[in-house]
């Protein structure tokens, strides 16, 4: 009995931990940025814009199942590496990494002080202070790992359940959407929509985002890798909500 408890226990830790990892990625794709970017992208080639979608999906998919498998079988993170590969370059993606992420976290604490300022009509500087202090306190806790574990999964539904709302209300065009995502009017103009869909979703820290996090949380080695296999059965819950919102 005592054994079955702690076998429960363990799958529990890992289904948390797992979700935790999906949705930290999910999140970190969905920024300002790139709600400006599939939003610019839908008014040019409007149902068109289903191909680029489908199409960095599948690319998404299998370039994170490829990362994850590789960073938590060795157990490193994507720098170290990159640096057995090739000595240095792993500083190299680091630098670039790090002045990403500034930029684009600097990008994401504005949105959402204007999404406060949407929501509650506070000023949206204020909004970005009341930001970054939540983050703060949420990354100095003590217990922050579990606490990130079971907040990121709330949030991510959250997000999901507003983009759900967009959809229902705005009333897209579905049918003409899933014919033109096999079937666009020109596919050579839909190359750079799905290179920067690519680039915002599995570029930079964000597809190392989740291995990192399995990673911190103990999982690696070979006898982690059911997990991460585990991981391709969970995602394709997530497409769909990515598809949802970038219509």
């Amino acid at each position: 009995m005592g054994q079955n408890q702690e076998e429960l226990k363990k799958k529990k830790v890992q289904r948390r931990v797992l979700w935790g990892a999906i949705f930290l990625m999910a999140t970190s794709s969905i920024g300002p940025a790139f709600l400006t970017q599939t939003t610019e992208f839908t008014f040019r080639f409007m149902a068109s814009f289903a191909f680029a979608i489908l199409a960095s999906i599948i690319i998404d998919i299998g370039a994170q199942l490829n990362i994850w498998r590789i960073l938590v079988v060795s157990g490193k993170r994507g720098q170290d590496v990159a640096n057995m590969v090739f000595p240095g370059l792993g500083y190299l993606v680091a630098a670039l990494i790090v002045l990403g992420g500034i930029a684009f976290n600097i990008g994401n604490v504005a949105g959402a002080g204007l999404g406060i300022n949407v929501l509650f009509g506070i000023s949206p500087k204020i909004g970005a202070v009341i930001t970054g202090i939540i983050a703060i306190v949420i990354f100095t806790v003590k217990n922050a790992e579990k606490v990130i574990d079971i907040l990121i999964p709330i949030l991510g539904v959250v997000m999901i359940a507003m983009v759900g709302y967009v959809m229902v209300t705005t009333n897209p065009p579905v049918g003409e959407a899933m014919i033109r995502s096999v079937l666009p009017e020109d596919f050579g103009a839909l190359v750079l929509p799905v290179i920067t869909l690519v680039g915002g979703t599995v570029g930079g820290y964000i597809t190392f985002a989740g291995a990192h996090r399995l990673i911190d949380r103990g999982f690696k080695g070979e006898e982690a890798l059911p997990l991460v296999i585990h991981w391709r059965k969970e995602t394709r819950q997530l497409p769909c909500s990515r598809l949802r919102l970038e219509m």
